[in-house]
């Protein structure tokens, strides 16, 4: 169905989030609190929402056959040919969103190419990519209008969704260009995670690439954003390593476990976790994560074990009753504790009666008690054979590695500064590519009907190895000949001469060689960039 291009209002949209506070020139000293309250201020900007709000007098016409996108892509004369198409993301995440509306959003990976056909069957939007887990959804389109590309984008997520669009418009966040750029960059470097630096996100934004692989609409704008933002999430990871050390008590617990073991014994040493509630959930989730696949689980009733077992198939639970505890501990090299016991589970006449624990795991129990109150009873570390360690132990470790990962985000800040600006550099360059591919086909032209005269000329007689070689030949020089311009048809984005150049020779070549390359969008990007680097 097509409709009318003049017909409705446009989208009303607050302004995009502040620049990053990063970009100020203080010491590195002093950049930490800003950092901090940079990581605030934008999830409290995000919670406060970029609104947008839809004007009740909105109506669409029926005109003719053709959608709106073909009249747009056809129509020389059309705004929206004068303009370079923008990258927007229309998000919903853990910092805006509540968990109910988060479910009915979520789009499962198998359904994502169905999800991006009909978001590019939208009458403004070329291509798309979902971005869909359990702390966010997230849609990227390529627009042909900001404000129309958010309307129909917002409206098909309504439809899916069942949940009205003024209560989207509610907890949504917008983005454009730069700042959809930066986001999925921050994203990607698990910056904008609930746990910074987490590495789980950059595995999902890698499955956006793998599923959106051959799907029509996962074109070259949106598919070479999340290249990139791989590239990137890859980079802060490797040089600023901002995922090492613990930032939660329950994954700070089996870090310090596995630094007091000998590290020859981490396969084979026996672990013992009693408590299956949250805390005791997340320490099985984190020792299967450090490559433990063999435990034992004791707690009141079968049932969380059970849940916990299904969850993580690759590794062997077993369950035993609270009754059992005392013998599981006997066989246990390391115990890790989180019920919820107003007591202590864990006496020290029981720990004594405890045979001891082998020397290839260094001759030490090690207890983990991770409760309050304490399932560990304080004298239990009196007991030479034993090692306690309770939260306090391990607040000063997620204490200090917060810090730590703070400081490196202000690093991937940087990096991410650095990329963003040789992505849109790449996207300027799309903008050469219709110039380039028809100065080729027209030297490509010249070069087959002059080879063709050449070969009739020698006859029919000729051994394969001269066609090849004046073939060759030919090729050889046209490559040669059309080196030069195509050079000076590449910039990257960074100085006013090379792009004024740039702008310059697209005139020239369209002159010289009648290429009819529409370049009023290119000069008007040129001369803005220009203008602000002087």
């Amino acid at each position: 169905m097509a409709f009318s291009t003049t017909s409705f209002a446009g989208a009303k949209l607050e302004a995009p989030f502040l620049k990053s506070a990063l970009s100020s020139r203080a010491s590195p000293s002093s950049k930490l609190p800003i950092l901090c309250k940079h990581i605030r201020s934008r999830k409290t900007l995000i919670q406060r929402g970029v609104r947008c709000e839809f004007a009740a007098s909105d109506a669409f016409v029926q005109t003719d056959k053709l959608s709106a996108l073909e009249q747009l892509k056809i129509s020389a004369a059309d705004r929206y040919t004068k303009e370079r198409s923008s990258i927007v993301v229309i998000g919903l995440s853990v910092h805006t969103t509540p968990v109910e509306m988060r479910e009915k959003l979520a789009i499962p990976e198998a359904e994502w190419p169905r999800a991006i056909g009909e978001l590019c069957s939208l009458n403004h939007i070329e291509e798309a990519a979902v971005l869909s887990t359990c702390n966010r959804m997230e849609i990227y389109v390529l627009a042909l209008s900001q404000h129309r590309g958010v309307k129909e984008v917002t409206e098909w997520m309504s439809k899916t969704s069942g949940i009205p669009v003024s209560e989207l418009c509610q907890h949504q966040f917008l983005l454009y260009n730069k700042d959809a750029t930066q986001h999925i960059f921050e994203v990607s470097a698990g910056l904008d995670s609930l746990v910074l630096g987490e590495g789980q996100i950059l595995a999902q934004v890698k499955q956006v690439v793998k599923v959106g692989q051959g799907v029509v609409g996962f074109g070259r704008n949106i598919s070479g954003l999340f290249k990139h933002a791989i590239t990137v999430g890859k980079r802060v990871r490797t040089e600023t390593n901002i995922a090492a050390g613990a930032v939660s008590v329950s994954s700070a617990a089996v870090e310090l476990a596995l630094m007091k073991l000998p590290e020859s014994s981490h396969a084979t040493a026996k672990i013992l976790v009693i408590g299956a509630g949250k805390m005791g959930k997340l320490v099985i989730k984190h020792l299967a994560a450090k490559g433990c696949t063999k435990m034992v689980v004791v707690n009141r009733t079968e049932e969380r074990v059970a849940a916990i077992r299904e969850e993580l198939t690759n590794v062997e639970i077993t369950y035993k009753p609270l009754e059992e505890m005392l013998t599981c501990a006997a066989e246990a090299d390391v115990v890790f504790t989180s019920t919820a016991s107003e007591a202590p589970l864990l006496l020290k006449e029981h720990v004594e009666d405890l045979p001891p624990v082998g020397p290839e795991v260094g001759g030490l129990r090690l207890f983990v008690d991770i409760s309050v109150p304490r399932n560990v009873s304080s004298c239990v570390a009196d007991i030479e054979t034993v090692r306690v360690y309770n939260v306090d132990d391990l607040k000063e470790v997620v204490a200090a590695n917060k810090e730590d990962r703070l400081r490196k985000a202000m690093e991937a800040q940087a990096i991410i500064a650095e990329e963003s600006k040789q992505f849109e550099a790449w996207r300027d360059s799309l903008e050469t590519v219709p110039t380039i591919k028809k100065l080729r086909a027209y030297a490509e032209r010249i070069r087959i009907a002059e080879l063709e005269k050449c070969l009739s000329k020698m006859g029919d007689d000729i051994p394969k190895k001269t066609r090849k070689a004046v073939e060759d030949l030919s090729r050889g020089i046209v490559n040669k000949l059309l080196h030069g311009p195509m050079q000076h048809l590449r910039c990257d984005g960074s100085d006013s001469r090379t792009l004024s150049e740039t702008l310059e020779n697209m005139h020239a070549l369209n002159r010289m060689f009648s290429l009819e390359t529409e370049i009023s969008v290119l000069e008007q990007k040129f001369r803005a960039k220009v203008e602000s680097q002087k």
